[in-house]
């Protein structure tokens, strides 16, 4: 009689400790082409870490694999100490928040009715962001791009996330909205939230931010303090320039 062979078990990969998100080894990309290789993150809760990098370095593809839209070819995603699920969905149920680049509102709806899908109570949403309080039953799209950005960012936010990330914050806003956004991810990090942005104007990044990773080509090339890349700015130089070569 044949002897039936047991299959050597998979190697278990535990979540980094004291880690409200993390990603280990983390490979993604789209079909055949490969995007990101072998990504190690970590954030702790109350923190704010910016994802830094030139165009095409793999930003925006971290976050979506990260949240769960973009499946990864390896590696593992871990939300409050256990494994990330499948779907974007089911990892909101974990406690990730994720605001998109294009702020993820509905532009047909109400800022009211906005809130109401997202589940989370008006009044909560308003107490961050005040300024719109007075648009309740204005169409979201007809919000000015700053005002969208704090009903998506304030929604988020109430909502009590373990996780917050967010993808090109600032994009086209002025600075007095900027002020106002990076205030209200200070406002979360102090509530115990643990914050990932991914932010195209470094200067806003690293004020807002404790830690940064620096990305190039799809993998992590320097990750240390923002105070050191704003004591060091040929830090920066160096690997965005080498991302032109």
């Amino acid at each position: 009689m044949k002897l039936k062979t047991l299959d050597k078990p998979a190697e278990t990969v535990t979540a980094p400790s004291g880690q409200a998100l993390a990603a280990i080894g983390l490979c993604a990309g789209y079909g055949a082409i490969p995007v990101l290789h072998d990504l190690e993150i970590q954030v702790a809760p109350g923190e704010i870490v910016a994802l830094l990098g030139p165009n095409g370095a793999g930003k925006t593809t971290t976050l979506l694999t990260l949240a769960g839209e973009v499946k990864p070819s390896a590696g593992h995603v871990f939300i409050g100490g256990q494994a990330a699920a499948g779907s974007l969905h089911r990892r909101t149920r974990q406690g990730l928040a994720f605001v998109p680049d294009e702020r993820g509102v509905f532009a047909r709806l109400s800022v009211k009715d906005n809130l109401r899908l997202g589940k989370v109570g008006p009044a909560k949403v308003f107490s961050y962001a005040p300024e719109i309080e007075t648009r309740g039953a204005t169409r979201a799209g007809l919000l000015s791009g700053g005002e969208q950005q704090l009903l998506a960012v304030a929604r988020a936010i109430a909502r009590k996330p373990q996780v917050l990330m967010i993808d090109e914050m600032s994009l086209g806003l002025s600075p007095k909205v900027v002020n106002r956004l990076v205030g209200l991810l200070r406002e979360a990090a102090q509530d115990g939230v643990a914050v990932l942005i991914v932010e195209q104007h470094i200067h806003v990044a690293l004020n807002a931010a404790e830690r940064a990773y620096i990305l190039s080509r799809g993998s992590i090339v320097h990750h240390g303090s923002t105070a050191e890349l704003l004591e060091s700015p040929e830090i920066l130089d160096k690997f965005y320039l080498a991302q032109r070569d």
